[in-house]
């Protein structure tokens, strides 16, 4: 079941960009409310934020920080000295699908051919020569 959460995010990837205007921690919520310049509001669950930047479930936050060069996130601080970055793409998109995940870690090895698992060797130029052994 779609909860009004994720009905708001749009697809992987299909997200425009607008800067951060203001992130603010609601404690009866445990989740995060970020408003961005355009108008839109998100509330992303604390438990999300920690389970994607790999932080412990018992550390306690201290400050939030939007980014200041361009605003396109922030960081929540926390008091054993891990830091959670949250961008504005995992506000506003869903997660990528299983298919897009395989075709973007697909895309980014070098050496592989598309649809192809094997690395290629790289070919020689026309004029190149190889080393015959002697034995």
């Amino acid at each position: 079941m779609r909860t009004p959460l994720t009905r708001a995010k749009v697809p992987f990837a299909t997200a425009t960009f607008s800067p951060v205007k203001r992130v603010r921690y609601l404690s009866w919520e445990d989740a995060f409310d970020v408003e961005f310049e355009d108008g839109l509001c998100m509330l992303e669950p604390h438990a999300n934020i920690r389970k994607a930047n790999r932080i412990a479930a018992s550390a306690q936050f201290e400050p939030l920080e939007i980014e200041e060069d361009c605003r396109a996130g922030f960081f929540v601080h926390y008091f054993n000295g891990q830091v959670a970055e949250v961008s504005w793409s995992f506000i506003r998109e869903l997660p990528p699908t299983p298919a897009q995940r395989r075709a973007l870690s697909k895309s980014h090895k070098p050496g592989l051919k598309p649809g192809s698992r094997k690395p290629t060797r790289p070919r020689l130029t026309t004029g190149a020569t190889r080393p015959v052994s002697s034995a």
